[in-house]
């Protein structure tokens, strides 16, 4: 199918191209960055405003764990099963070590499933002891920090035209993220497959704008406005993980894995443009299962300038799993991005992204979270076929990361 692109923006107003860039120029000479949840959007954003980690971001959840059964034992064989038939696996395993049932929280099926719960230190001692249970770990805080621009409009921006675009229609990418804004008319969503794995909300629409910046980079829609996604009209499902803070627990992420395990097929793309300042067994598997399925999973390096193999998932390797460094419009390292070709497959573009936003708008955002749906995009067209052009410039590793391409 050909892309036919106009200069008409959102909202339907005609402007030739030159005042498009002119637009988009003032747009980023008055900017807004909110670093932290009581900042101002009115204060002067800098020249690199990036989406980091949120200052929660790690810590433990006293009390709440994450036990992973293992796969295959004399007794569990967990792939098959549902939600429920897990959770009551789940409790005779705690009556079996004399903890109480309702100590379990939520459950998740698939390959190495498992749940939560509530648990002492020593409870949790003695569960890791039982032959049945793989790993047990602390329950995390997962937090993003904000900060964003607003601005107009632009149909095939400088990234998406750097890594390519093509047809996305009826291909599926799931978004682990803080939802998406269901109503933004440039974005095709699955609201009937999206979910919300949030304890005190049931609803995947998007309060905090990250999700649906990432989505618009996937898939936003071949019109006559706005912006143009790496696989345009592609259906964008929503896995709500962050709440409007961007906040959320690592068992939601686990659990939004297990959804895609059970629901997803192969040749569809999980986006996870988020992670944590620390490693998780129980993370890393979750993802090299759902890839293990051929559903391919671009993940975030991080945005530490730190070396991606001490960060879950941008750690996690194997087959049709690819973690993302960003580069920025000169195709130079960008200078917060993760690196290291240990854990690090591929860059794209994560420097001032334009794409869409809450409440039909259009904002600018940097960070490897911008650098990833593009890759996912790409995974949506080409699977693991994608190319290569070009390598990113003044990589911290020495050894560049080769830019991806259609």
């Amino acid at each position: 199918m050909a892309f036919i692109l106009s200069s008409i923006l959102y909202p339907m107003r005609p402007l030739k191209p030159f005042v498009i860039f002119a637009a988009l120029i003032a747009a980023l000479a008055i900017t807004s960055c909110k670093k932290d949840k009581s900042a101002s959007v009115s204060q002067q954003q800098p020249e690199e405003c990036v989406v980091g980690r949120g200052a929660n971001t790690g810590a433990i959840i006293p009390g709440q764990y994450i036990v992973s059964l293992k796969s295959s034992s004399t007794s569990i064989t967990t792939r098959a099963m549902s939600t429920d038939r897990v959770a009551a696996i789940g409790k005779s395993i705690l009556q079996a070590h004399a903890i109480r049932e309702n100590a379990l929280q939520k459950s998740f099926p698939g390959e190495h499933g498992g749940f939560v719960a509530h648990l002492s230190d020593e409870e949790a001692k003695a569960l890791k002891s039982d032959e049945s249970v793989d790993i047990v770990e602390p329950d995390r805080v997962i937090a993003l920090g904000a900060c964003f621009t607003v601005v107009e409009p632009r149909l095939v921006t400088w990234s998406v035209s750097r890594v390519g675009y093509g047809d996305g229609t009826g291909k599926t990418a799931w978004i682990i993220d803080s939802g998406i804004d269901f109503d933004h008319p440039d974005l095709n969503v699955d609201v009937t497959r999206s979910k919300s794995f949030l304890a005190n909300n049931t609803s995947a629409r998007d309060e905090n704008g990250h999700g649906t910046h990432v989505a618009g980079i996937i898939g936003a829609k071949n019109n006559s406005f706005g912006i143009l996604g790496v696989a345009s009209g592609a259906n964008l499902v929503s896995l709500r993980v962050l709440d409007a803070s961007g906040d959320g627990v690592l068992s939601s992420i686990i659990q939004a894995l297990a959804y895609v395990n059970a629901n997803g097929k192969a040749g569809d793309v999980v986006n996870m443009s988020l992670g944590e300042d620390v490693t998780s067994a129980t993370l890393d598997q979750q993802v090299k299962n759902t890839a293990s399925k051929g559903i391919f999973i671009a993940i975030a390096a991080g945005n530490d300038s730190q070396p991606a193999i001490n960060y879950s998932p941008g750690r996690a390797n194997g087959p049709n799993i690819y973690t993302v460094s960003a580069i920025d419009s000169l195709d130079n390292f960008a200078s917060f991005s993760n690196y290291g070709n240990d854990a690090v497959d591929i860059a794209a573009p994560g420097v001032k992204i334009l794409s869409t936003y809450l409440n039909n708008r259009y904002a600018i955002m940097s960070g490897t979270s911008m650098a990833t749906p593009h890759v996912a995009g790409l995974l949506l067209l080409k699977g693991n076929n994608i190319n290569h052009s070009g390598t990113a410039q003044n990589d911290p590793d020495g050894t560049p990361d080769p830019i991806a391409h259609f």
